[in-house]
């Protein structure tokens, strides 16, 4: 099997974005009172026997079973019958909720990700549609369950051999958009080691640095951007908190860090093609990227986005047949 994600910005009416809107509330709502089972699940274990907790007390059964993904979705069929505004959202999307929940306490316990949080107004900005059958893509227009056509912006061709497996909206400053997984029944070869091998070393002062005496200055996209983003959020303290002000305010402010992303992947996605020219091997150093993030140059790190760039350059590579590994940084010397 083989996958690939295409990208189309969405045109949606009114009426559409009202139904978008409140299917986002929904799915925050679940997943709020999803992370609530859990949460109180969880601490009515942690404390003592013979002592309870000063500031709150949880009682709950003893033989109460931990709640999964799969008795979360049992009750979550029952109160869609219980609940009208519940029902008017497609119970496969719910579900993906509550699996999202899921894959985040899984990386906690096997990641050591933080504890997931409850999710705040707005906070919620995506919903998926697991399962997609029929001709769903006809003349710019995509048709989703319980929603209808909705118009889109096709930047791109899609291959009439590809097979529309899973829709994902979502919510963006710039707008709305829908993220096709598309699935082939073909199998790609790998690139095997070949050619000329190159190796990259990353850094702050310069972003990379190869065993061919390539190096290229890092750009600052996020801190040279500050100054201007001073100035947005400044204003957005001005405005009275929930006025139609403050949410333009707000809105400038999204869009200038989608802005500041957008330029860094555009850059990260030009020097990856720069590095995979008359090259037949690409090795880069296997960082601790999670650590970085939490030095004292943590913010400069997150600027780079070297693990942005690591994940557009081995996609590079495999698209132009070029062979990709990570490897040990130490073991970048004697190349």
């Amino acid at each position: 099997m083989f996958h690939l994600t295409y990208e189309f910005k969405l045109k949606p009416t009114r009426v559409q974005i009202a139904i978008f809107e409140d299917w986002l509330e929904q799915c925050r709502l679940v997943y709020n009172y999803a992370l609530a089972e859990r949460k109180d699940w969880i601490k009515s274990r942690s404390c003592r026997i013979n002592a309870c907790s000063l500031h709150s007390e949880y009682i709950i059964p003893a033989d109460t079973p931990r709640p999964t993904y799969f008795n979360q979705s049992v009750r979550l069929t029952q109160a869609r019958k219980k609940y009208p505004k519940l029902k008017k959202v497609s119970a496969q999307v719910l579900q993906q909720t509550l699996l999202r929940l899921e894959n985040a306490f899984v990386a906690m316990w096997e990641q050591k990700h933080g504890f997931p949080r409850f999710k705040k107004p707005g906070k919620m900005r995506s919903f998926v549609f697991p399962q997609l059958k029929g001709n769903l893509i006809q003349k710019r227009r995509i048709k989703l369950p319980k929603i209808g056509w909705i118009k889109f912006h096709q930047s791109r061709e899609i291959p009439d051999s590809g097979v529309v497996k899973q829709a994902r909206i979502v919510k963006r400053a710039s707008g709305w958009y829908v993220l096709l997984i598309m699935q082939w029944d073909v199998n790609v070869p790998q690139p095997i080691p070949q050619g000329k091998a190159i190796g990259i070393d990353v850094g702050l002062t310069s972003f990379i640095a190869t065993s061919n005496g390539l190096t290229i200055k890092r750009p600052r996209f996020f801190v040279d951007a500050q100054s201007k983003l001073k100035l947005l959020q400044q204003r957005v303290c001005k405005k009275r908190i929930g006025s139609n002000n403050w949410l333009k305010a707000q809105k400038k402010v999204a869009k200038f860090h989608e802005y500041i992303a957008r330029c860094r992947k555009d850059w990260h996605s030009k020097l990856s093609h720069q590095i995979c020219n008359d090259v037949g091997m690409v090795f880069v150093e296997d960082l601790n990227l999670v650590g970085l993030s939490r030095s004292i140059l943590g913010k400069h790190c997150l600027d780079a986005g070297f693990g942005q760039f690591f994940k557009i350059l081995q996609q590079t590579c495999f698209k132009r047949g070029v062979y990709f590994q990570k490897v040990n940084s130490y073991k970048l010397i004697g190349i």
